[in-house]
């Protein structure tokens, strides 16, 4: 199944899903009770200009033409203005995703690295020391929120050991934007300051996130890898006298990897969204952020882009990771050039 044919398959799917996504955060945002004009004005704003406002927004038609009118703009990619910051909703977003999309590709690392690493070790080694470490770590990982986590390396690594910076994304003269992630643009400029200042910010927020994807990748890694040590054909290989390092990483850690993958893929979408807490602890100037002020305040037109922003994060993610698994199980492929 080549790339072509796969996006050919998926595209139709992916559009029917942001549709129906559309549909339902615009119903729901405008359902919602109270006025968000007049919450966003406030009270002594007269009514000739609360109601000048409500046109502006479209917010006096009923609401099936308002989601046509939305949607029309949003095609052109226009998301309307923010009542919070009173700025273009598009311009918000690209402010505030990349600060989001970097603490979100750091904390992917963490936990694709050390989950996988850590759930290979405790399957090497069944029952012994490490793999109940292992698992103790984890579920500890899994049943700790990630704001816990956030407070405590604030108060040891921030205040105790005064070794990371707290709060923020860089204490030292910004590089230009080019992307709007920190570390990329310091990189790009050839700023080694900067890049070195802005991934000691990195850290703390990044490692709190992943910590409970952390936890479940290790989990699943190990239980997948001692699956499969079981096989037969793991076994046969052992019979052949082929090396445990050449059975490991030729014959084992691909197929053992699928599951692992899969919910690596969902744990990154969903890093983007629920960074609201760790980013308010670190002061980090995030989308996730800025979502939960849209909620608070009513924004309609930041609370409809921020969710279709979040929806196709998670729809592209989806797709890449459809893709990785297909390629690393030749059984996939096969079935969809069949299909």
């Amino acid at each position: 199944m080549n790339l072509k044919t796969f996006i050919t398959h998926r595209l139709p799917f992916s559009i029917i899903v942001l549709l129906g996504l559309s549909i339902l955060i615009f119903s729901i945002a405008r359902v919602i009770p109270g006025d968000p004009v007049r919450v966003a004005l406030g009270d002594r704003v007269s009514e000739e200009v609360v109601e000048r406002v409500r046109k502006e927004m479209f917010l006096d038609r009923p609401i099936h033409i308002q989601y046509f009118m939305w949607i029309r703009n949003m095609a052109k990619g226009e998301l309307g203005r923010s009542l919070f910051t009173r700025r273009e909703v598009s311009e918000d977003i690209k402010e505030f995703f990349p600060a989001t999309l970097e603490l979100a590709l750091l904390s992917g690392f963490f936990m694709s690295f050390f989950g996988i690493l850590l759930g290979t070790l405790a399957a090497q080694r069944k029952n012994s020391w490490i793999d109940n470490i292992v698992r103790v770590i984890s579920y500890l990982g899994v049943v700790t929120p990630a704001f816990v986590f956030a407070i405590l390396f604030v108060l040891f690594f921030g205040y105790v050991l005064e070794i990371f910076p707290t709060a923020g994304r860089i204490s030292v003269l910004p590089p230009p934007r080019v992307t709007g992630m920190m570390t990329i643009d310091s990189l790009l400029v050839g700023n080694i300051r900067a890049f070195w200042n802005s991934l000691q910010h990195l850290i703390l927020p990044s490692i709190s996130l992943s910590m409970a994807s952390m936890a479940q990748i290790s989990r699943i890694t190990r239980s997948s890898m001692s699956d499969n040590l079981q096989k037969d054909y793991i076994q046969a290989h052992k019979t052949y006298g082929i090396s445990q390092r050449k059975i490991m990483f030729k014959y084992l850690m691909k197929p053992s990897l699928i599951p692992s993958i899969s919910i690596l893929g969902i744990s990154f979408a969903a890093l983007i969204s629920n960074a609201f807490l760790v980013e308010m602890i670190f002061n980090w100037p995030g989308l996730s952020r800025y979502g939960i002020n849209a909620i608070l305040s009513k924004d309609l037109n930041a609370i409809t882009g921020v969710v279709m922003v979040l929806g196709l994060t998670f729809v592209v993610v989806n797709i890449l990771v459809d893709f990785v698994v297909a390629y690393l199980d030749p059984r996939i492929r096969i079935r969809g050039d069949k299909g």
